[in-house]
Formats: C-alpha cells, sequence, structure tokens
C-alpha cells in the first residue's frame, strides 16, 4: 500500500506544526510521509525542541519550511493548526483532505520561564491527543 503524504501547516513553522510533525512520525510509524510548513518560516522554537524531548519526542533536527517547498507534493492529508495559517491555506490540487484544529500559541507565553514552559507543555498534550487520535481515525 502507499504511504500517504501528511502535510502539518501553520503561520510560522515553528511550534505546533513542529510538535505535531514530531508526533504523526511517532505514531504513524513509517505508515506515512509526514511534512510541515508554514505561511512563512520563523525557524524551530528553542522552547518546542525542549518540551517534545520531555517527551521522548526529538525534533532538534527539523527545519523550518515554507508552504512553497511543497507545491509538487501530492498531499493526501492537510492539516493546519492555527486559525491564521487555515485561512490562509493555498488550495492544493488533488485530492487532499483538509483537516484544522485551532491550537493556542505557545510562543505568544509571557511570564517566568517556568509559566512559559508549562504553556508549551499544555499544548503538547493537546496536540499528541490530536495526533494519535487523527493517525487512529485515518492511517
Amino acid at each position: 500500500m502507499k504511504k500517504k503524504n501528511i502535510l502539518v501547516l501553520c503561520t510560522g513553522n515553528s511550534c505546533r506544526s513542529q510538535m505535531a510533525e514530531g508526533y504523526l512520525k511517532l505514531f504513524a510509524n513509517k505508515k506515512a510521509n509526514i511534512y510541515s510548513a508554514g505561511i512563512e518560516t520563523h525557524g524551530v522554537n528553542p522552547h518546542a525542541i525542549a518540551t517534545m524531548r520531555e517527551d521522548g519526542v526529538d525534533i532538534s533536527n527539523h527545519t523550518s519550511n515554507n508552504i512553497d517547498e511543497y507545491y509538487n507534493v501530492a498531499f493526501d492529508f492537510v492539516i493546519t493548526v492555527c486559525d491564521h495559517a487555515n485561512e490562509r491555506c493555498p488550495v492544493f490540487t488533488g485530492n487532499a483532505q483538509k483537516f484544522h484544529h485551532n491550537f493556542p500559541d505557545p510562543a505568544k507565553a509571557i511570564g517566568t520561564t517556568e509559566e512559559i514552559q508549562e504553556r508549551f507543555r499544555n499544548v503538547r498534550k493537546q496536540i499528541k491527543t490530536y495526533c494519535e487520535e487523527f493517525v487512529s481515525d485515518n492511517l
């Protein structure tokens, strides 16, 4: 059976889409090719890397990619993880099924280091649950 191509799309491809890419790779267990991209590229957020590492998922080698890099990929699924990306999501040719879930942006967290880290952990938990259910329902 052909591997599915899954794109996770966010505004800056720095936090939410990177975490989702990490979890989808983990849960899909090589049943799909997982990509993430942004409408813009902001670099991978160090808090996202640290938060995922706490849960045993290494995203330190991920890169921040622009959606324009993937126009030649035939996606089966496109998952937008923020309202901004959902509103600005380009139209993909082919039969890609589109999914949307607006996760809070942990990069906008303010406060002490511990408060910011807690915000990242909360969003990580939401993304992990979503990705596990997505794989279970669609792959």
